[in-house]
């Protein structure tokens, strides 16, 4: 006797696309298969890893990742941007966040922490270790690696899309909005200690003849024992944060517009289911 196959219709909505190939995005999918399976399966199997996703709609009707997927089922995936803030799949994500970076991401680990984000980062760990780490510890773990978010570990995570790392620590502040959060030159970049004020006495050991002679203000850490001071590279750093403030109150303006469309959209989503 044949097995019948079971089909299920599937709609990713808005920056879940990426995650598809061209010619999939934007469009409603369709997935056969023979046994049930649980609708966090299903929607790994196009390539999205569960931790892109925040709501989950089977036949206009809120589900969670165990839900066993039945025939001829509609199912709306929807991001963090297309959640209104909430989610039904996971609890949220602490304020403010705390990251684990894979082994690729050492540019960003200090661009994170120069802005004073709590960062785990080692160049010498495997995927395993990250996935514990990232649960264990309640990090959200940043990667460009989609097989590695999608260990059934991690909880909170994100696939990053650019690939330059100033871009990827503006793409962070904006997805986790974490422009209020922003504390710069409270941690070493190069371990992730919390900085501490330092007399000159104290750390003239580790200076350079000329930075003693033209600086009395200093931090050091008191991990690794590097000392900060207000030079030429400070000063490019302020640059640097004040126009990725500018950059992100834009971005916060736009997203206000886009929320307020929202409703709209996921409207004409149920309509379509």
């Amino acid at each position: 006797m044949a097995s019948v196959q079971n089909r299920v219709h599937v709609y990713f909505q808005a920056e879940l696309n990426d995650h598809l190939p061209p010619e999939q995005r934007y469009a409603p999918l369709e997935k056969s298969f023979l046994v049930p399976v649980s609708v966090k399966d299903l929607i790994e199997s196009f390539g999205v890893p569960h931790t892109e996703v925040e709501r989950i709609l089977v036949n206009n009707e809120v589900v969670g990742f165990d839900y066993l997927v039945r025939n001829d089922d509609r199912i709306a995936v929807y991001p963090a941007s297309q959640s209104a803030g909430t989610s039904t799949l996971r609890s949220p994500v602490q304020r403010p966040p705390r990251f684990v970076l894979d082994v690729h991401l050492g540019k960003l680990a200090a661009h994170l922490r120069m802005l004073g984000f709590d960062v785990f980062y080692r160049n010498c760990l495997g995927d395993a270790e990250l996935a514990n780490i990232s649960a264990k510890e309640k990090r959200v773990l940043l990667t460009r690696d989609r097989g590695l978010l999608k260990h059934s570990q991690v909880v909170h995570g994100y696939w990053l899309r650019e690939t330059d790392s100033w871009q990827q620590t503006a793409e962070v502040l904006r997805r986790f909005g974490l422009m209020s959060d922003i504390r710069p030159f409270t941690r070493c970049m190069a371990c992730n200690g919390i900085l501490q004020k330092a007399a000159k006495e104290q750390v003239r050991r580790f200076l350079p003849p000329r930075v003693a002679e033209q600086h009395d203000d200093f931090r050091q850490c008191p991990e690794c024992r590097r000392v900060y001071w207000k030079g030429t590279h400070h000063q490019r750093m302020e640059h640097w944060i004040s126009e990725l403030r500018v950059s992100l109150e834009s971005t916060v303006d736009q997203s206000s517009e886009a929320q307020k469309q929202q409703s709209c959209s996921q409207e004409q989503v149920s309509a379509e289911l």
